[in-house]
């Protein structure tokens, strides 16, 4: 009978400590975790899968976001390609120097959704999707469902995945598209490069 009421002791702390360590996590915590960090850093490959193709459509390159300056989205296969998103706006790099572009640059608009994503802007995020949260700290989902009639018209909904950093997301289009973005080797820093300001101060 000791032996187990021992083991049962066991088992309910072993339940306890899994439940505490999974408690189920708040968008607030999510973004604070999300934006914790001065700079974050790291690959991406892009997959665009489009009903009349048989295979994706696959682009890559790396990015760089840094809480007080903006991203910077390097497209680097198959054409090399840069973007920064801050507050001015967004702006691409031509052989003049970095332009800002109109709000109509379907790129650019993905950039921007991405800026709100990987920053954790919720409150942003909440003013043109309905957000569902789900997991814990480490493994989270969390699924954005378009409440303006804009966005309405594009995707039918948006799927964020990741744990201390967003390793996933994937937008589904309302006509059967949709776009997978990976960023599993995404890494924290604390300070950016000396060219990666410059990219942001120019």
């Amino acid at each position: 009978m000791k032996a187990l009421a021992r083991f049962t002791l066991l088992i309910g702390l072993l339940l306890t400590a899994l439940s505490s360590q999974a408690e189920p996590l708040t968008l607030d915590q999510l973004s604070q975790q999300l934006s914790q960090h001065p700079v974050v850093r790291g690959p991406f490959v892009q997959e665009k899968h489009l009903r009349a193709l048989p295979q994706p459509l696959t682009s890559s390159g790396t990015f760089v976001l840094a809480a007080d300056a903006g991203l910077l989205w390097k497209l680097e296969k198959p054409l090399k390609q840069d973007y920064r998103i801050d507050a001015n706006g967004i702006a691409k790099r031509t052989a003049d120097g970095w332009q800002m572009q109109p709000g109509r640059d379907v790129a650019a608009q993905q950039s921007k959704l991405f800026l709100d994503v990987l920053k954790g802007n919720h409150s942003g995020l909440a003013r043109n999707f309905e957000l569902q949260l789900s997991g814990d700290a480490k493994a989270w989902t969390l699924t954005m469902t378009p409440t303006s009639l804009l966005l309405k018209q594009v995707f039918s909904r948006i799927d964020i995945s990741g744990g201390e950093l967003v390793e996933r997301i994937e937008l589904h289009e309302v006509q059967g598209d949709r776009t997978l973005l990976r960023m599993p080797a995404s890494v924290a820093g604390d300070a950016l490069s000396a060219e990666e300001r410059s990219d942001f101060a120019h």
